[in-house]
């Protein structure tokens, strides 16, 4: 036998003692072969292999879909002067595939817990693939923008997944370890696309379009491993979807996405359409409250926000998508526009970041599994963060490679100890049957914290941009459009791209300082988080044991 199946059995009969002790001191006999279920449940857990194994082809879906939301951003500018487009065309490109997959992560998660989590994820890559394809070949913006789309829906679907099943077959006392490496998976693929992006740019035998091409053979590699190695029970209900929330819902967020966009650029923020959209945003909310408190079956149950540990995680999650999302999204083209770097050295300066976040992810993960405590570093992490975004909102056009290097690394390592960890402690926190929904609930919420982060502050970098250039150079900088247009540098005089890159260095600053509040709260809400006992059982065993308990009648200890 091999040592892991062994230490799996010792498990297994030790688990089954403490269940069978716990009941029979409750005075409730324990039948022989409620036990033998239990302990049948129990050896089934995978083992350490296994679980990589199934782990691999999630984790390279991950990276893909997560990818897809940054690859971009270093292709832009070039991909905007091709096709003909402005600041905010700039900002939708990227706020429309966050968007998507915001608005369908309850969804997705909704039905995991109806249906087999391994097709759901298989069909998620499968929409993500098809949006890639059509981006690849876009003809215009209209198309590119509609293919955003559709690869948002895919990735929304992985982004939910990934986690839920990671907590059906990982304890959460184990979990960190294997967190930590999701959270560097996330971060990578989060701040590595602008580096894959812009050496894509700058090969001439290759160009922007495979920047969407180039996750097509890596979703489908990751169909058919998770195919071949992820193994879940797979536990239908007969439940109806609430297709009325998930439309209200995504209703809801869409139009006060669509609001924060366009304010600022297109009307001001205080005028009739702000109090139009706004107006729109909250009756839909509101509206998809109500129909969630009705329906037997909520796409996010309400009473997951009774519980204080979820509550808070959610807001954090929020605030750490405003931050990390709305900044970092516009750093690849203050490094081209202001810097004058080249897309590719632009996507080189990134990997301070990803190195901060890649270390501090993985080594917070391993000392939670080690040591079972976890509030220190949520706390570390956020007060790191948000140290991060105030160094960067310090920079301009003449800050040195040097220091911007040790900013980004800052910013790196506190969002590597602090985002996944959330989602731990959310996960540890409810009970195995909320599993699902608690955590499609966290990563709706961090989505759609990124993506109002990318459109709001997308629309102030815009919006000061435009300022700015009608100061220096009046009101023929905006072309009549009432927005300025990404300039291309190559073709600008020495004088006239002195000023430029002076302007979106001071802009990119400011939309660090404003970010940098919206980080602070988020240490403000992990400090009222309780530190709680991680558990030492996967959340499939959780839910085998909750509901054993429910048909005995016997509380759970």
């Amino acid at each position: 036998m091999s040592p892991e199946k062994e230490t799996g059995t010792t498990a297994t009969r030790a688990e089954a003692v403490v269940a069978e002790d716990a009941v029979a001191l409750a005075g409730v006999p324990v039948p022989d072969d409620a036990v033998a279920g239990e302990a049948t449940a129990v050896a089934g857990r995978m083992s350490h292999r296994e679980v990589i194994q199934a782990l691999s082809g999630l984790m390279l879906g991950m990276f893909v879909s997560i990818l897809a939301s940054t690859i971009v951003s270093n292709a832009l500018p070039r991909i905007i002067a091709d096709l003909g487009g402005t600041q905010s065309v700039y900002t939708w490109i990227v706020t429309t595939e966050l968007l998507a997959m915001t608005a369908t992560v309850p969804l997705w998660g909704k039905m995991a817990d109806l249906y087999s989590k391994k097709l759901l994820i298989q069909l998620s890559l499968g929409l993500f693939v098809a949006g890639s394809l059509i981006a690849g070949f876009t003809p215009n913006v209209e198309i590119l923008i509609v293919s955003r789309v559709v690869q948002g829906i895919g990735a929304g679907g992985m982004t939910a997944l990934a986690m839920i099943v990671m907590a059906a077959m990982i304890p959460p006392r184990e979990l960190g370890r294997y967190s930590g490496m999701f959270g560097a998976v996330f971060g990578v693929a989060t701040i590595a696309g602008p580096l894959i992006g812009g050496v894509l740019v700058d090969t001439s035998w290759l160009g922007w379009r495979w920047c969407f091409f180039i996750g097509v053979p890596f979703s489908v590699a990751a169909i058919l491993l998770l195919q071949r190695t992820l193994h879940l029970p797979t536990v239908r209900r007969e439940a109806v979807i609430d297709w009325l929330g998930a439309f209200l819902i995504t209703a809801g967020v869409s139009d006060l996405l669509i609001w924060s966009t366009l304010a600022g650029n297109h009307f001001a923020w205080a005028s009739w359409e702000t109090a139009v959209f706004v107006a729109a945003g909250v009756i839909l909310l509101a509206l998809a409250v109500w129909a969630e408190s009705r329906a037997p079956e909520p796409i996010i149950p309400l009473s997951i926000f009774r519980n204080r540990t979820v509550s808070l995680t959610i807001v954090a999650s929020v605030l750490v998508g405003v931050a990390m999302f709305g900044g970092t999204v516009f750093l690849s083209q203050y490094f081209q526009v202001s810097l004058g770097k080249s897309p590719t050295v632009a996507g080189l300066m990134s990997l301070p970041m990803i190195f901060g976040l890649l270390v501090s992810s993985t080594v917070a993960g391993a000392l939670i599994t080690k040591y079972g405590r976890w509030k220190a570093y949520l706390v570390a992490g956020s007060i790191v963060m948000t140290g991060g975004m105030l160094l960067l909102s310090t920079i301009s056009a003449t800050t040195s490679a040097l220091m911007l290097s040790i900013y980004m690394a800052v910013l790196g390592i506190g969002v590597g100890m602090l985002m996944q960890n959330l989602v731990l402690a959310a996960q540890n926190d409810v009970p195995a049957n909320e599993l699902g929904a608690s955590t499609s609930a966290l990563t709706f919420f961090r989505s759609m914290g990124g993506a109002i982060g990318v459109s709001a502050l997308g629309a102030v970098l815009a919006a000061r941009v435009t300022t700015l250039m009608t100061e220096r150079f009046g009101p023929a900088a905006t072309g009549g459009s009432g927005t300025a247009a990404v300039p291309d540098l190559a073709t600008l005089p020495a004088p006239v791209r002195a000023i430029v890159a002076d302007v979106y260095g001071q802009a990119t600053a400011e939309l660090f300082l404003v970010g940098a509040p919206i980080a602070a709260l988020a240490v403000i809400a992990v400090l009222f988080i309780k530190e709680k006992p991680l558990h030492t059982m996967s959340g499939d065993e959780r839910r085998a044991q909750e509901e054993k308990a429910a048909a005995t009648g016997v509380p759970m200890h």
